[in-house]
């Protein structure tokens, strides 16, 4: 699959696997993908996500956020709140008892790092967003698999990278129109 993918988005793979080593995170996910869009702002992905002011720093903030909730987004966080369930004030009573980010999904173990091994598998949902980007191109009739894929992929899959750029106003349907716009501009 990685040989049909340009250079900005074999860029933003190897970025993604970059930003999941600099989180200790056991797994590159989706969020690592979508941050690493940021990387190429000349990619027609840099330009859409720049166009709407979507700022890394924000995400990366919002996605903190989500893992310190053991994974709820401000959604659900929201729907639970219908139900009289303060999941922040959950969250603050599980922290005050067992530590902060006890909710979240647990660092890799410490270990001796040798920079050519240092490597993470792609979790579910960014398996997910890679084959969804291919799916993408292929619909697009596009030959090669560009950054926009990605990021496309990450919309189409939904979950919490498509629902906090939703909350900042961009939708898959945006992204594809951006996309259409780049290719005849």
């Amino acid at each position: 699959m990685f040989e049909r993918f340009t250079k900005a988005a074999r860029a933003a793979v190897i970025a993604a696997q970059r930003e999941a080593i600099t989180a200790d995170a056991p797994k590159i996910d989706a969020e690592h993908l979508l941050l690493a869009l940021f990387d190429d702002p000349s990619s027609v992905a840099g330009r859409v996500l720049a166009a709407e002011d979507v700022r890394r720093g924000e995400l990366v903030e919002k996605f903190r956020t989500m893992r310190r909730r053991g994974g709820l987004s401000d959604a659900d966080a929201a729907a639970l709140g219908e139900f009289g369930i303060d999941v922040d004030q959950i969250v603050a009573s599980v922290e005050q008892t067992h530590g902060e980010n006890a909710l979240a999904e647990p660092a890799r173990p410490k270990r001796r790092r040798v920079a050519s091994l240092d490597h993470r598998p792609f979790g579910g949902e960014a398996k997910e967003a890679l084959a969804a980007s291919v799916r993408e191109a292929v619909e697009l009739s596009d030959r090669h698999i560009g950054a926009e894929h990605l990021l496309l992929g990450l919309l189409k899959c939904g979950g919490p990278v498509a629902e906090v750029l939703a909350a900042r106003g961009l939708s898959y349907w945006d992204v594809r129109a951006a996309v259409a716009g780049a290719r005849n501009g």
